[in-house]
């Protein structure tokens, strides 16, 4: 039998409060993450995403169980032997002082330097390909204060990848980014997860870019148990829609969203077809519609045709020429 990079057996993880009883946050965990993979970690609010990562890595003492690291029970590691073995990017870790780009990176080879620090021409060569990995060569000598959120954590993952480690463990890198820079971040890990044969767990509450980037999801529900799997298969046995059950959305098997819970003032039919009749069906779902399939099933028909919205409401016709025209008609009428 191959030995996992990273493997766990009944693990129990959680924090201890001084004069109580330890806080359980997940319970009966039996995980592994294999080379090449790129998962994402999702789970509400609170439920013990940032505690996993941080056990998982052998920060923080698992409360029961285990967790081995290519055979090697992380509880038995070293200091030195971890930082071999696992990278972590934390949201509380940016760097801050007067560092730039290429020495924060270089604070990565660390465990592989000797006593005194210097870096070889191995070292080096490293430190050069990681910033080139991740897009961030042209930030190595510019200082870490005059960077942005997205440029800062390009250089932590950088300095991860700087540790020539198998895994990598991720908490909420993307929670500071706007869409474009998160994109392009998650697009980077995969790649570099299946190029370089790396294990990349990272923790997010970003649903729509897991399901789009991630090979496999862990999903952490309020009760500690943990579902794994890929994220069509999740979606479609209803395991998202249970991990974030809300008396306030709804998970839309067909959409591969959650939608608001709303009590529809009228149904509606729409007919057309394209990107219009797929915008025209989210605007009237937003301001209270139900959207039916089957025209017979409303008084209500609308129908999409070369930017013109030709409306039927019994025996009223009308057309509007924009989407939002349509939508001002409709909230100022009685349909």
């Amino acid at each position: 039998m191959s030995v996992k990079p990273l493997q766990t057996e009944s693990l129990r993880v959680g924090y201890k409060i001084k004069g109580q009883e330890p806080r359980t946050v997940a319970s009966g965990l039996d995980l592994e993450l294999v080379p090449g993979e790129f998962v994402c970690l999702l789970g509400p609010n609170g439920v013990g995403k940032s505690t996993l990562i941080r056990s998982l890595s052998g920060m923080q003492a698992a409360l029961g169980g285990s967790i081995h690291i290519s055979g090697t029970d992380v509880s038995s590691m070293s200091p030195k032997e971890k930082a071999r073995s696992v990278s972590v990017v934390l949201t509380d870790s940016l760097p801050v002082g007067m560092f730039d780009g290429y020495s924060v990176v270089a604070l990565g080879r660390h465990p592989h330097t000797s006593w005194t620090g210097g870096l070889g021409a191995e070292d080096k060569e490293r430190i050069s390909w990681v910033l080139e990995a991740v897009g961030a060569g042209h930030l190595a000598h510019r200082q870490i204060s005059e960077l942005s959120d997205g440029e800062r954590q390009k250089i932590m993952i950088a300095r991860a990848l700087a540790q020539e480690t198998q895994i990598m463990l991720l908490d909420e890198p993307t929670a500071f980014l706007d869409l474009p820079r998160r994109v392009e971040l998650m697009r980077t890990l995969r790649d570099l997860a299946r190029r370089e044969g790396l294990c990349i767990l990272l923790s997010t509450h970003d649903l729509d870019l897991a399901l789009r980037s991630a090979d496999k999801l862990w999903l952490l529900a309020s009760d500690g148990t943990l579902k794994t799997g890929m994220p069509e298969q999740l979606a479609l046995e209803g395991e998202i829609a249970a991990t974030f059950a809300s008396g306030e959305v709804d998970w839309d098997p067909e959409q591969g969203a959650f939608r608001m819970h709303r009590n529809a003032c009228a149904k509606v039919y729409v007919g057309g077809t394209g990107a219009e009749r797929v915008w025209t069906c989210r605007a009237l779902s937003r301001i209270g519609y139900e959207v039916v399939d089957n025209e017979e099933e409303s008084k209500l028909s609308i129908q999409v045709i070369e930017n013109c919205w030709r409306v039927s409401f019994e025996g009223e016709n009308f057309e509007c020429r924009s989407l939002s025209e349509l939508v001002e008609r409709l909230l100022g009428s009685n349909v």
